[in-house]
């Protein structure tokens, strides 16, 4: 099959998916452009959708069989241009398009589908919000290549090396900064060029595109719960207290690292936390030490403390003091576990992150 019918399969796909997806009696057709001008810039195909009462919002299409991030200022520049002189927005289709690159896409405020269900479609007149889940892993890749992942520790070290330390670094620099072996550190850096996070430069060596989007990315497969045993208590006398405690603590017999809010607050701060979350590598002691009640289970009464025992030790990494006293995990770590956590956690992630971009030098070696 050629790539012109792969892409007008996919603008026929997608389309359905959008008529599903669309209000009752709403219509959603598309039509692909038949031929380009050389010397005028043009869409692959338009696509409109019409309202029972005859309102139509209309999108300029850009197709492609497989998008990657260096696609993506292409394409945007391509739908500014053509969008310019008309009321039509701008759409982005492909056969996937993968978490990372769908959050580019809604921070350039352009609307995609593609073929898994992952779609966010919108516009202004008629107002419309047209939004769904697809497949969080990309469903066409070969058989037999490895499912694109970064747990477990040889990520956790190189990806946390990558965000704070600057490159460009060649392998064998990495490997020894990491403390990583040099099987894993290639498979690491495989994946992260393939969603194009890392780029090689002339001299073949490697260097962060982009550190923010790498942290996020890290969040999708790592976070303070998946990676601990984790166990939560009550501090009656509440967060402050604890930290008190442990700042009193001038040589504690085990390491520990306040994470989450309570470690961010020492940068940007957000609001008052509700819970400490901590790493020890040994719970027992710690509660015991600290004074902590487990929370029983078959009350109502909500935990304050979340101590958990990591999996692994790169946690307690590049730790440092607190204003008051007490340790707490790498801004890095600290980021994860927000963009992770619960609740309000990656909003409080995401305010961290811009701390970390306007204040790099503070931080970032």
């Amino acid at each position: 099959m050629s790539a012109t019918t792969n892409e007008r399969a996919i603008l026929r796909q997608c389309t359905q998916l959008l008529q599903g997806l669309a209000p009752e009696d709403w219509n959603a057709r598309s039509e692909a452009n038949t031929a380009h001008n050389r010397n005028e810039p043009s869409a692959d195909g338009q696509l409109w959708i019409t309202t029972p009462d005859g309102d139509t919002a209309s999108f300029l299409v850009e197709v492609k069989q497989v998008l990657n991030r260096r696609d993506i200022g292409v394409v945007a520049r391509r739908l500014g241009t053509v969008t310019d002189d008309t009321p039509a927005q701008g759409l982005v289709m492909a056969r996937y398009i993968s978490p990372p690159l769908q959050e580019l896409l809604r921070e350039l405020n352009l609307s995609y589908i593609d073929t898994t269900g992952n779609v966010m479609v919108t516009a202004r007149r008629p107002a419309l919000v047209l939004r769904d889940r697809g497949a969080a892993q990309d469903p066409f890749r070969g058989p037999g290549r490895p499912r694109a992942t970064l747990k477990g520790e040889p990520a956790a070290r190189l990806v946390r090396t990558l965000v704070r330390e600057n490159g460009p670094w060649s392998a064998r620099e990495l490997v020894a900064q990491a403390g990583v072996s040099t099987g894993a550190t290639y498979r690491v850096l495989e994946l992260l060029q393939e969603e194009e996070l890392v780029t090689r430069t002339a001299d073949k060596r490697f260097e962060v595109t982009d550190w923010p989007q790498l942290l996020r990315r890290w969040s999708r497969d790592y976070s303070f719960v998946d990676n601990t045993q984790t166990y939560q208590f009550i501090d009656p006398r509440g967060v402050p207290s604890l930290l008190k405690k442990l700042a009193k603590e001038q040589n504690p017999s085990f390491r520990y690292a306040v994470t989450g809010s309570v470690a961010a607050a020492e940068w940007a701060p957000y609001a008052p936390a509700r819970a400490a979350f901590i790493y020890t590598e040994n719970l027992d002691e710690a509660a015991r030490k600290w004074r902590l009640h487990p929370v029983d289970p078959d009350t109502a009464e909500a935990a304050n403390v979340i101590l958990g025992e990591p999996e692994y030790s790169v946690v307690f990494d590049n730790t440092s003091q607190a204003r008051d006293g007490y340790t707490i995990a790498a801004i890095e770590q600290v980021a994860v576990d927000l963009l992770s956590g619960p609740g309000r956690n990656p909003a409080e992630g995401e305010e961290l992150i811009e701390w970390m971009q306007a204040h790099e030098s503070a931080w970032r070696r």
